[in-house]
């Protein structure tokens, strides 16, 4: 796959990430699509398949009343890339034991990215 291919992906999959836009989503995915999200080291959720990657979504959707990741750098390699993110987030609902309704979530954290039959197979975020 050449690199405007793999950037192109990437975009529409953050664009459609940041519309909230599931359908968006899953249409740059391999139906067995490999997700993992880390905080520190430690992995905090994961899906294998595409269903289980809709689930994760439509779940995480209903937490944030806005939300905006946006790529700082990218460095592309022959079937990966690594995405540098900012990310902002309100929350919709406050989280058990933690912040509020309302609070603004900020990170910066890193979105590695594997491809293969023309769409994304992998997904590792890590902040």
């Amino acid at each position: 796959m050449d690199d405007a291919t793999k950037r192109d992906l990437i975009e529409r999959y953050i664009t459609a990430y940041n519309n909230f836009d599931i359908d968006g989503m899953l249409a740059v995915l391999d139906p067995g699509i490999s997700f993992e999200n880390y905080s520190g080291d430690e992995l905090t959720t994961s899906a294998n398949g595409i269903d289980e990657f809709r689930q994760l979504a439509e779940h995480a959707k209903g937490f944030f009343a806005e939300r905006v990741q946006r790529v700082s750098s990218l460095t592309l390699s022959q079937d990966g890339a690594t995405a540098e993110i900012d990310y902002h987030g309100r929350l919709a609902q406050d989280i058990p034991g933690g912040p509020k309704a309302g609070s603004l979530i900020e990170l910066n954290g890193v979105s590695e990215f594997t491809f293969g039959a023309g769409r994304i197979i992998k997904i590792i975020d890590r902040s």
